[in-house]
């Protein structure tokens, strides 16, 4: 298991490699299709977010408020991700985001922005929402949440040894490529 921190540097990020398991720590903002399809069209982000070095989780978390007023976060698990391909290339490329997490990967457009920039796809576990819940030790803040709602509001999370596995890295291999090929393959064998 490799920890990383955010901020994270293109260095550390080229150094990853598809199939090996990382613990994130540091921030990191939750981002779906309203966000995407407004950074897209020209929109801007909040005054004080830079996603430059930082993480993109395709994520709606589930957030309540304590007595206290605070968000606290009871469910955030990945979100499908090729939902976002469209946009994505695009945004790593504009705001230096190093890392995307979500499920199911993304395209060869978003794979080769991820070599040609230095990101990653990290794969977080689908069904594990509270779990994954329990990584996250403070919302520091929400955006848009008037504008688009929770679930596609920017989260922004602090999140301690959040779980997850590099499916697509700097370098170009894709696992998910690497897993279609393979069942191709087994598939025409069988036929």
């Amino acid at each position: 298991m490799t920890s990383i921190c955010t901020p994270l540097t293109e260095e550390s990020v080229r150094r990853l490699r598809v199939g090996e398991a990382v613990e994130l720590s540091g921030t990191m903002f939750t981002g779906r299709d309203a966000v995407h399809k407004h950074l897209a069209k020209g929109g801007a982000l909040p005054a004080g977010v830079s996603l430059r070095e930082g993480i993109i989780y395709h994520c709606g978390p589930v957030v309540l408020r304590d007595e206290a007023g605070r968000w606290r976060v009871v469910a955030a698990g990945p979100t499908t991700s090729i939902r976002e391909e469209p946009y994505k290339a695009d945004l790593i490329r504009k705001f230096g985001v190093r890392g995307v997490i979500g499920k199911g990967g993304m395209g060869e457009r978003t794979l080769a922005a991820c070599r040609e920039c230095g990101c990653v796809y990290l794969h977080a576990v689908g069904g594990a929402a509270q779990v994954l819940a329990e990584c996250i030790t403070t919302v520091r803040n929400v955006y848009f949440l008037e504008e688009f709602g929770s679930p596609e509001a920017i989260w922004e999370l602090e999140v301690e040894r959040f779980p997850a596995v590099v499916t697509m890295d700097a370098a170009g291999a894709s696992l998910h490529q690497q897993v279609w090929e393979a069942s191709q393959a087994e598939l025409a064998r069988r036929l």
